[in-house]
């Protein structure tokens, strides 16, 4: 019985994270449409609709606000770090190009292995090492990163793409703390609520020294973004809580083909040969990364036989 259900969870924690790829694919879109906003009115937009919504859901559950005992300081550790991923992210994306800022954002899973290296001891193995590292390559064939996004900003004082990257990892590490507070038993829409009300309260006094009047199409595009968002937390927390991200991490890279597919569908963006192979090597990694586990788990049933 508890094979099956370890079966079930990884099973579980695949689905939820291809769900939430195409979540956040979404929300990049409507980001990208909404065009020339403020980072932190972007930002601030993407979570308070998350932060509603929640809201909503936590008062219908029958436990209400109540907090595992324990969970508060790892509460604001997810989110602060979750918090700086997407200023940093949403950063990038408007200093240099959109691809190159997606590369550097999709660091976050292969940061989230190392960091539960050290939170919570779980060590991967070489060969989902290796299909981390070999995802990781096609998301370079899809993107072909240049020496341009190390060039400064427009203000000629900070390597937006520093940013990018600092986004990416602190991403990593807010889904490790995510995936701790879940181990505590901590449930997934605190972790949501926590995170989106606490991003909206640091982000309010930015947000109302920067803040750009928006037309009506921009309102609707924010709007849509931060229910993209808010599908993208549920999920991704619930899949970091069904499964370690050693296992399951690799088909966060999906949200590259996600993202691609709405760019040609919306903005008219075409992928090129690069890209193409960079899809086939993502694919092909997820399949060895699949395969890796069943075999696994085939092996373990063998010897218990």
């Amino acid at each position: 019985m508890s094979k099956q259900t370890r079966i079930t969870s990884k099973t579980k924690g695949i689905i939820y994270l291809l769900i939430s790829a195409f979540a956040f694919a979404c929300m990049s879109l409507f980001i990208s449409l909404a065009g020339d906003l403020p980072v932190f009115q972007k930002a601030f937009f993407r979570n308070v609709v998350a932060a509603i919504l929640s809201f909503i859901l936590i008062l219908r559950s029958s436990e209400k606000f109540q907090i595992k005992k324990g969970s508060l300081p790892l509460l604001f550790l997810r989110a602060s770090f979750g918090t700086v991923g997407v200023i940093a992210n949403f950063f990038a994306i408007s200093n240099i190009n959109i691809a190159d800022a997606l590369i550097l954002n999709k660091l976050s899973p292969f940061c989230a292995v190392i960091a539960s290296i050290f939170i919570l001891k779980e060590v991967a193995n070489k060969r989902q090492n290796a299909a981390i590292v070999i995802a990781f390559i096609g998301a370079l064939f899809v993107i072909k990163p240049s020496f341009g996004i190390f060039s400064l900003s427009s203000s000629g004082t900070i390597f937006p793409s520093f940013i990018g990257l600092l986004g990416g990892v602190a991403a990593g590490i807010a889904y490790t703390f995510m995936r701790k507070l879940s181990l505590q038993g901590e449930r997934s829409i605190i972790i949501v609520t926590f995170f989106s009300f606490f991003s909206c309260i640091v982000l309010l006094p930015f947000v109302i020294f920067t803040y750009k009047p928006m037309t009506g199409l921009q309102w609707l595009f924010l709007l849509g973004a931060g229910l993209c968002a808010c599908v993208g937390q549920l999920t991704i927390t619930a899949a970091y809580a069904a499964c370690p991200a050693k296992e399951i991490s690799v088909y966060d890279y999906t949200t590259v083909i996600f993202a691609a597919l709405l760019g040609m569908f919306f903005l008219s963006q075409y992928p090129d040969i690069y890209s193409i192979i960079g899809y086939c090597i993502i694919i092909g990694a997820s399949i060895y990364s699949y395969t890796l586990n069943r075999k696994k788990e085939n092996s373990v049933k063998s010897n218990t036989v």
